[in-house]
C-alpha cells in the first residue's frame, strides 16, 4: 500500500509540474497571441500615420521628369538663336571673302611714309605722309575699298571733301579730296567696289599736285599702308 500510495503520490507530483508547464505555455501563448496583435495594432497605426503625414513625391518625381524634358528639348528661341549665330558667321565671311580694291586706278603720286617726315610740296614743310596719293583726273569715279558702313561726311579746310568708311576688322577707309556731289550718306551700308562720290582736287593742302586721290587706311587707331592692304589683283 505504501509503495502504491508513493506512486500515486509522485504521479501527483509529475502531473501538478506537467500541469504548471502547461499552464505556463498557454499562458506564454496567449500573453505572445496578445502582444502579436498588440504589434499589428501599433505597426498598423504607425503606417496610417506615416502614409497621411508623408507627402507624395511620386508627383513631385513626375514635375522634376516633366521640367528636365522641357530643358532637354531644343525650343523655337535657341533655334533662332543658333540660325541668327549662323547668320552672323555666314556674313563675317562674306566680309573676309570680298576682295579689297582700288579706290581709283592710276599712278601714286606719294606713297604712305610710316611714320617719316617727307616734304609737303604744297605746305613746304616737312611731315608725315599717312596715306597715299593716286593719280585721277578731276571727276573720276571714286570706290568703296570694301563693304562697309559709311561713318561720316564732312568737308575739312584742309582736305577738302572727305569721306569715312567703317570696313570692319577695326578698318576705317579715309577718302579726301572728293567732289562735293556724294553718291552715299552716312550710315549708308556699302559694298566692295561700289562707288561713293569722285574724285574733286578739293584738298588745299595737297592743291601743288597733280590731280589726285587721298587715300588712307587706319586698323586699330593706327595709320597703314593702303596699297600693302588691297588685292594685288585691282592694283593696276
Amino acid at each position: 500500500m505504501k509503495r502504491l500510495s508513493l506512486k500515486k503520490s509522485a504521479l501527483g507530483k509529475a502531473i501538478g509540474v506537467k500541469g504548471a508547464y502547461i499552464t505556463l505555455a498557454a499562458c506564454a501563448v496567449a500573453l505572445g497571441g496578445a502582444g502579436i496583435a498588440a504589434y499589428n495594432k501599433t505597426v498598423d497605426d504607425m503606417n496610417k500615420q506615416y502614409t497621411a503625414e508623408t507627402p507624395d513625391y511620386s508627383y513631385r518625381e513626375v514635375q522634376i521628369d516633366e521640367k528636365l524634358d522641357d530643358v532637354l528639348k531644343p525650343d523655337d528661341s535657341s533655334s533662332s538663336l543658333a540660325a541668327a549665330d549662323d547668320s552672323s558667321s555666314k556674313q563675317d565671311l562674306s566680309l573676309k571673302t570680298q576682295p579689297n580694291v582700288m579706290p581709283v586706278n592710276g599712278e601714286i603720286l606719294n606713297a604712305f611714309s610710316n611714320g617719316e617726315l617727307v616734304k609737303s610740296e604744297t605746305l613746304n614743310v616737312w611731315k608725315t605722309h599717312d596715306g597715299v596719293d593716286i593719280k585721277a583726273d578731276k571727276g573720276t569715279a571714286v570706290k568703296a575699298m570694301n563693304k562697309g558702313t559709311v561713318l561720316e561726311i564732312w568737308e575739312d579746310a584742309l582736305w577738302g571733301n572727305c569721306i569715312t568708311i567703317d570696313h570692319g576688322d577695326g578698318v576705317i577707309g579715309h577718302y579726301y579730296s572728293l567732289s562735293p556731289e556724294m553718291t552715299v550718306s552716312e550710315g549708308d551700308e556699302v559694298s566692295a567696289g561700289q562707288i561713293i562720290g569722285a574724285v574733286g582736287d578739293t584738298a588745299s593742302c595737297e592743291s601743288a599736285e597733280l590731280s589726285h586721290l587721298h587715300f588712307a587706311l587706319k586698323k586699330n587707331g593706327e595709320w597703314i599702308d593702303p596699297i600693302a592692304y588691297i588685292d594685288p589683283s585691282y592694283i593696276k
